[in-house]
């Protein structure tokens, strides 16, 4: 759901948008479909960047024999969910792909409020990647660094919920549970933040 709204964001603000996905072994392998569908949905060019996490482990969404936690969000701890260093990479691709094509911004749908305690999600990785970027691309050397956004970063899950509706983003279409369907299973952290999100924004979730 928070990429479906940045990207709502993106097109509103940019001529033209790279819908960028990642396929790295993930069970709810369902996402990759979405996010074809949304792209379409803008007429972004949509790009699939497949990287297999399972053979690295360590993540019950890429590896079976972890157990995904329904027993409630406890962000105190971080959960089994976790992929090590995906928001790392996934950035670093992202800040590639848009020097590559000579993109001015990067999107991204990170949350440090009502979230699962991911720590590449806080906003101190955030400002850390952008300065690293900075140094690393050759638009960076040449005083024109590639933009970092996180516009949902300090929202709460209500409010995120709220600025969809409002930019007419796709909601009905995204997915955020971490099994593979056919339907959301309503009881992982993903599905009850997301459901925390709608019921506190008193809106009904499109996607039920």
């Amino acid at each position: 759901m928070d990429s479906t709204v940045c990207l709502a964001l993106a097109v509103k603000e940019h001529e033209a948008a790279v819908a960028l996905t990642f396929d790295y072994g993930q069970r709810h392998a369902i996402e990759v479909e979405r996010a074809g569908l949304i792209a379409a949905r803008y007429g972004a060019d949509w790009l699939v960047v497949s990287l297999d996490a399972s053979r690295w482990g360590g993540s019950a969404l890429t590896d079976a024999s972890i157990a995904i936690p329904v027993d409630g969000v406890d962000t105190a701890a971080i959960p089994a969910t976790y992929v090590p260093a995906r928001n790392l990479i996934f950035l670093s691709v992202a800040v590639g792909v848009a020097e590559a094509r000579d993109l001015d911004a990067v999107y991204l749908g990170v949350n440090a409020l009502d979230y699962s305690g991911y720590p590449d999600c806080r906003p101190e990785f955030v400002a850390s990647f952008r300065q690293t970027a900075a140094l690393a691309l050759k638009r960076g050397v040449e005083g024109r660094p590639v933009a970092v956004r996180t516009p949902l970063i300090d929202l709460a899950k209500a409010d995120i919920v709220r600025l969809g509706v409002e930019v007419g983003a796709p909601l009905e279409l995204s997915w955020s549970c971490y099994f593979a369907g056919p339907n959301p299973c309503g009881v992982c952290d993903a599905c009850r933040l997301r459901a925390k999100g709608f019921d506190e924004a008193g809106i009904e979730d499109p996607a039920l």
